[in-house]
C-alpha cells in the first residue's frame, strides 16, 4: 500500500500523522510511505528524518493525494482536502 501523509491544513495544527518510527515500521513491512515536503517541521521534524527510514518526500499535496492509496492524517479533511480525496 503507498501510504501519504500531507502537512496538516489546520489553522494552529503543527502535528504530523506519523513519526518517524512509524514510517520506519510501515516501511519494514513492505510499505511505501509518502511524507509532503516540509510536513514534520512544525513538529520539529525534518525531512530527512522521514527519508533515513525509508519514505519518500513529495513536493505539493496535490501530488502525494494523486500518489497515494491511503492518507493518514492528524485532523479530519478540511474543505480545501475534500476535492483530493477519490473512491477506493
Amino acid at each position: 500500500m503507498i501510504v501519504g501523509v500531507p502537512k496538516e491544513i489546520k489553522k494552529e495544527e503543527h502535528r504530523i500523522a506519523l513519526a518517524p518510527a512509524a514510517v520506519e515500521a510501515l516501511t519494514a513491512a513492505g510499505h511505501r510511505v509518502l511524507i509532503q515536503k516540509g510536513a514534520g517541521l512544525g513538529a520539529g521534524i525534518e525531512d530527512r528524518a522521514y527519508t533515513s527510514v525509508g519514505a519518500k518526500i513529495v513536493t505539493g499535496a496535490d501530488a502525494l493525494w494523486r500518489r497515494s492509496e491511503m492518507i493518514v492524517k492528524v485532523k479530519e479533511p478540511l474543505r480545501p482536502e475534500f476535492g483530493k480525496m477519490r473512491e477506493g
